[in-house]
């Protein structure tokens, strides 16, 4: 779906109102493909509102997305459910009547359009997590670790065995500068 705001001048007197089911799942995967790997149909309700040149989209949004954990990779599902409210304008004189915390897009030129796929879009990929865990890594304390190397939990860090490790490619510098060793 796509309007420009002089298409939506029409719905002055009466919201335009979105009831709908959207396929995103191809739009999101080539888009956002390391954060996305799959998603259902999306469920979308709500109104568009047009009031004195400017156009107000109120949506609530209902879909559940296949992502990477951030841990370890694993697909997992993320059931989201969520709302959102943003104002397109023409003016940027307009911006004013609204709150410091409204989103408030500028439109200067009257022909660029609002599409609605890509708001969802974007939208759904602002509500995913910097964390996600399966349910196997929330359950488990087992922190990744690999050949050299581990993750110790911030809790844990005082615990670690405090052991001075030098990396051999180095060793030989360490004796450039005696003196100094003792003073650190």
């Amino acid at each position: 779906m796509k309007w420009t705001l002089a298409e939506l001048h029409r719905y002055h007197d009466e919201p335009l109102h979105i009831q709908s089911t959207f396929d995103l799942n191809a739009s999101l995967t080539e888009r956002f493909p390391n954060q996305v790997l799959n998603c259902q149909p999306v469920e979308v309700d709500g109104y568009v509102v047009y009031d004195q040149g400017d156009a107000t989209l109120s949506v609530n949004v209902k879909t559940t997305l296949t992502v990477p954990s951030s841990r370890s990779l694993k697909p997992v599902e993320l059931p989201l459910d969520f709302a959102f409210a943003e104002t397109y304008v023409n003016d940027e004189t307009h911006a004013g009547r609204y709150e410091d915390d409204d989103l408030v897009f500028v439109l200067p030129d009257p022909h660029d359009t609002i599409d609605f796929d890509n708001v969802l879009a974007e939208n759904i990929i602002e509500q995913i997590p910097m964390q996600v865990l399966s349910e196997d890594e929330k359950n488990s304390s087992q922190m990744p670790n690999g050949k050299g190397w581990e993750v110790i939990a911030e809790d844990n860090i005082n615990q670690a065995p405090d052991k001075e490790h030098v990396d051999p490619r180095f060793a030989k510098l360490k004796n450039l500068f005696p003196d100094q060793d003792n003073q650190n």
